[in-house]
C-alpha cells in the first residue's frame, strides 16, 4: 500500500492548517475507504472525484467554531513496524483517547465497527 495513506493525512493536516475548504487528494482505493471512515465519523465534511482532473479527489475538510474537527491525525501501524490488535483488545482502548481506524480482512473500518463485527486487524490511523 505503499505510502498513499501517509501522503493523504499529511495533506488534511497541513490543509488544516492553512484552514484550506478543500485540498486535492490521490485516487486510490485505500485513500477513499479511509475518507468513507472519515465521513462517517463526522470528521470531514466529504469528498468527491474533480471534474476537471478525473484521478483526483477533493477533499473537503470540516471546522466547527473556526477551529478545525480534527485535532489529531496519527499514524500506528507503519511500514517500518506492523502492530495488530485482537478483538479482545479492542475493548480494552478507552474511547476518549480518540478513534482508531482498522485494516481488516473485510476492509477498512473504524473500531465502533470492529466491534459489532468482533473484528481485529491492523491499526491505522489515530483521530482525535
Amino acid at each position: 500500500m505503499k505510502n498513499h495513506v501517509s501522503n493523504m493525512i499529511a495533506n488534511i493536516k497541513n490543509g488544516q492548517l492553512a484552514r484550506k475548504a478543500y485540498i486535492y487528494q490521490k485516487k486510490k482505493k485505500s485513500c477513499e475507504s479511509i475518507l468513507n471512515v472519515l465521513w462517517d465519523e463526522g470528521f470531514i465534511s466529504g469528498y468527491k472525484i474533480s471534474k476537471s482532473r478525473h484521478n483526483v479527489l477533493k477533499v473537503f475538510l470540516k471546522y466547527t467554531n473556526g477551529k478545525p474537527t480534527i485535532s489529531l491525525l496519527k499514524m500506528v501501524s507503519k511500514p517500518s513496524l506492523k502492530i495488530y490488535y485482537s478483538v479482545k483488545q479492542l475493548w480494552k482502548l478507552d474511547p476518549s483517547q480518540g478513534i482508531v481506524i482498522l485494516s481488516t480482512n473485510r476492509g477498512i473500518l473504524s473500531v465502533n465497527e470492529c466491534k459489532k463485527l468482533k473484528l481485529g486487524g491492523e491499526p491505522f490511523i489515530i483521530i482525535k
